[in-house]
């Protein structure tokens, strides 16, 4: 089978180590991927918003499965328009991509089925949020009722860093994504992202795993889209994993079906575990990023047949084996970085950080040009490692960090601190 694999970043770096492994592979293409993956795949320079081509694409090079990994194009609807052509598509329709494509859509589904969650309040007049925002305590959590790249939530601390969150969505710094916001309660609790294969009508879990937000150490600066992550996730019990089934992702499979959009994809619930249980604190509608990194490092089983039989409806039957071994990955993004950073410079020492024992490094945001490695986006190397426990993990990925030579990259020092208290 040929697969095409739309994306550049280190989830698709990931998802594109594991397609690759896959014996029912025949060719893999990654559009438009990055040096990482080119060493994976034949990367292709196609635009997924010109769904035609990408349509013809399919046809020419006969592709048996497309699998989209960020989340615009699913917002788009390029799965409806692969799959209205007869191309098996591995992701949700455009109005099952709501869910993540429109906070405000999935605060409403929650309450239409009773999904536990913050309580909210929609806006698309500044005048009225901010009346609304000046009865509230705090703290409190902006968020742009659109796609932001995961820089559109704002958890407000002060009054004054609240208003100015308002300000920003609907003065423009998202476009058309802040154009209508969400004001929602500050849920208080520990973070956990979890993973469910649906096919429209049945659910897979996967393993949970945590990420880290912040831009730097002790969970302060600015969020991002995401500074590290590993697997397990020890707040993520038998139990709170029954229960986030049974009250989370079973609810919105069923209630997205009854509404006549049902959900076939990977469903990712960002969770607040708090004292009464798991709440949702949002949907994403694809692989997290980095968690897929740590996920597909555990991951015994063949990627490829799993993400068939969710296109195919499938699920009821299958199942995946996972590694008992933990996972860690750390992100190593410019200076600057979720600001403005500078692009084009040097990378060095990726070979001996590869060769660090149980280490994978997966790429986010490279180019090769003229035998150099360049760093070219804000998040730029996910630094991974396998080991027995997240301890022994943390100590591989930090020893393989220690050994690329990047002076213009940062990254944060603590990752899997929580997990690290709990071993």
């Amino acid at each position: 089978m040929n697969v095409l694999l739309i994306g550049s970043g280190g989830r698709e770096h990931a998802l594109a180590w594991r397609i690759a492994a896959s014996p029912l592979l025949g060719k893999l293409y990654c559009a438009p991927g990055n040096a990482g993956i080119a060493e994976l795949a034949d990367c292709v320079p196609l635009d997924s918003a010109d769904h035609g081509a990408v349509i013809r694409f399919c046809g020419e090079r006969e592709i048996g499965l497309v699998m989209i990994g960020p989340e615009a194009p699913l917002v788009a609807g390029l799965a409806d328009d692969l799959a209205g052509n007869g191309i098996k598509v591995f992701g949700p329709s455009k109005a099952a991509a709501q869910l993540e494509g429109s906070k405000g859509f999935t605060k409403d589904f929650c309450a239409e089925f009773g999904i536990p969650t913050a309580a909210y309040r929609r806006f698309s007049d500044k005048t009225a949020a901010l009346a609304y925002l000046a009865k509230q305590s705090l703290p409190i959590v902006v968020k742009a009722d659109g796609l932001a790249a995961g820089k559109g939530v704002t958890v407000a601390e002060t009054r004054e860093v609240a208003v100015a969150a308002v300000e920003a969505c609907f003065d423009g710094a998202f476009g058309e994504a802040g154009a209508e916001i969400v004001i929602e309660e500050c849920l208080i609790g520990e973070e956990a992202s979890f993973f469910a294969l649906c096919d429209g009508a049945h659910a897979l879990p996967l393993i949970a795993a945590q990420d880290h937000k912040r831009a730097f150490d002790g969970e302060k600066g600015p969020n991002t889209g995401g500074m590290g992550a590993y697997s397990p996730a020890p707040v993520m019990t038998p139990e709170i994993t029954r229960r986030t089934m049974d009250e989370i992702i079973w609810p919105t499979v069923k209630g997205m079906a009854a509404r006549g959009t049902p959900f076939k994809g990977v469903l990712f619930a960002g969770l607040m575990i708090t004292a009464d249980g798991p709440k949702l604190i949002e949907y994403n509608v694809r692989f997290g990023d980095p968690e897929t990194q740590v996920l597909m490092l555990r991951l015994k089983s063949d990627l490829l047949p799993a993400l068939v039989a969710t296109a195919d409806g499938v699920l009821k039957t299958f199942d995946l084996r996972w590694h008992d071994d933990a996972a860690m990955t750390v992100v190593m993004a410019a200076k600057g970085y979720p600001g403005s950073y500078a692009k084009n410079t040097e990378i060095r020492g990726l070979d001996a950080a590869g060769a660090v024992d149980g280490v994978e490094v997966f790429h986010a945001g490279t180019a090769r040009e003229g035998g150099k490695m360049l760093a070219t986006g804000g998040r730029v190397l996910n630094v991974s490692a396998r080991g027995k426990t997240v301890r022994e993990a943390r100590k591989r990925a930090y020893e393989a960090v220690s050994k690329i030579d990047w002076p213009g990259g940062f990254y944060r020092s603590d990752i899997g601190w929580r997990a690290l208290e709990r071993e």
